[in-house]
């Protein structure tokens, strides 16, 4: 019987980092929502990345949400952010009943438009209601074009939060994501490079980054204030990560550069083994950029006659995980109301099954498949996947 082979799931180390401290904790009794292993996570966090300050959370989306508080988003505000991403990009901006105005992607990185995001500014300030933020993804452990976007939002004074929730690891110019921006978002969900079985950090990169990440710690831990009975002054959350979940991600951080490495090597063998199927193109990599390629993820041409489900499809019978690129935001029915920004002209649904249309966003979207790339996977593994694939070129 063939062994399931996952999309991308928890990797512990082999070396039991993350049981020492895990003990640590019990061995102590600090299991609550802080303690010696939250304090060096966030420690550990920054140092390694080289952030300003790094605040755990319960999950990267309490991040996001904590940020859009800090900055001061509120009702009647707009919020610009990247259309292809997972909703949990978006959903905190609603969360603070903002509106968010998502942005188209460009073909080079899969990520915001920096060209799409100048008309939006042309567009929104016209109106008198510039935006408060922007967010950009990090799609799949690709960089953003960081340096172009950095630039607008600076030229038109508005922070930039970078979403980084699939990035940890990926750098430009040798400058880890999530440290470009005003704030950086990172996740350690199951499926991430590293995980801490759950689990998120805030990364503040700003002037005042030792004052801002004391009111999200402030607010993360039920807005409690410095008396002797229970008084607070304004709404707080349950968003402070838990001693133990830090101890499971203080042992994973030890291994990130070895997991950067594996998802490198998974990208690079299908690359020599799929690279020659006619109609097949790998995800981007930008001049300058090392990504963590969390999820190696595959483009087919329009007039491919092997389409994405069907490679989906033929994984699952053979017992392999493999899934959709994101559907944009713009496509999503909880957002059909929000505005749209593309470089397309005359958008429309192309496809009726999925609603895809012809945006930059919602054509990569539609060709694209994300391909099994756990850690755990052996060469084995791998040749397995690749002759799947390959089967159904042979069979066109």
């Amino acid at each position: 019987m063939k062994q399931h082979i996952f999309l991308s799931s928890p990797h512990m180390s082999e070396e039991g980092y993350e049981q020492e401290y895990i003990k640590e904790a019990f061995d102590t009794n600090w299991i609550a929502p802080l303690g010696k292993n939250v304090t060096e996570f966030e420690n550990e966090m920054a140092e390694k990345l080289g952030a300003g300050k790094a605040v755990a959370l319960s999950a990267g989306t309490a991040a996001i949400h904590m940020v859009l508080k800090a900055i001061g988003v509120s009702q009647g505000d707009v919020v610009f952010c990247q259309s292809l991403t997972f909703s949990a990009t978006a959903n905190p901006i609603v969360y603070e009943k903002a509106t968010p105005v998502f942005i188209d992607s460009d073909a080079e990185s899969w990520n915001m438009s920096p060209e799409a995001l100048e008309v939006a500014f042309e567009k929104y300030e016209k109106l008198g209601k510039k935006p408060k933020a922007v967010i950009v993804v990090h799609l799949y452990g690709i960089c953003a074009k960081i340096k172009e976007i950095m630039e607008i939002c600076k030229r038109h004074q508005v922070p930039l939060i970078e979403d980084a929730a699939e990035s940890l690891g990926t750098t430009y110019h040798g400058k880890y994501t999530g440290t470009f921006g005003d704030y950086g978002i990172i996740s350690f969900n199951g499926n991430k490079i590293i995980t801490s079985s759950g689990g998120g950090m805030l990364l503040v990169n700003t002037e005042d980054a030792e004052e801002k990440a004391k009111k999200v710690l402030y607010w993360a831990t039920q807005a409690r204030e410095p008396a002797r009975w229970y008084q607070h002054t304004e709404i707080g959350y349950n968003y402070r990560m838990s001693n133990i979940v830090a101890g499971i991600g203080r042992g994973q951080l030890k291994v990130l550069d070895t997991r950067v490495e594996k998802k490198r090597y998974i990208y690079e063998y299908y690359q020599k083994h799929l690279g020659d199927l006619a109609g097949l193109h790998f995800m981007p990599m930008m001049e300058g950029t090392k990504s963590n390629c969390w999820l190696t993820s595959v483009q087919l041409d329009d007039g491919c006659k092997v389409k994405p489900l069907d490679i989906m499809l033929a994984l699952e019978e053979d017992d392999v995980e493999s899934r959709p690129i994101w559907k944009p935001m713009h496509l999503q029915p909880v957002f059909a109301e929000c505005d749209f920004i593309s470089l397309e002209a005359g958008l429309h649904v192309v496809d009726e099954e999925t609603g895809a249309d012809n945006s930059v966003s919602g054509q990569i979207f539609e060709h694209g498949v994300c391909m099994p790339s756990d850690s755990k996977m052996t060469d084995e593994d791998l040749e397995r996947v690749c002759d799947v694939v390959r089967e159904l070129w042979e069979q066109m």
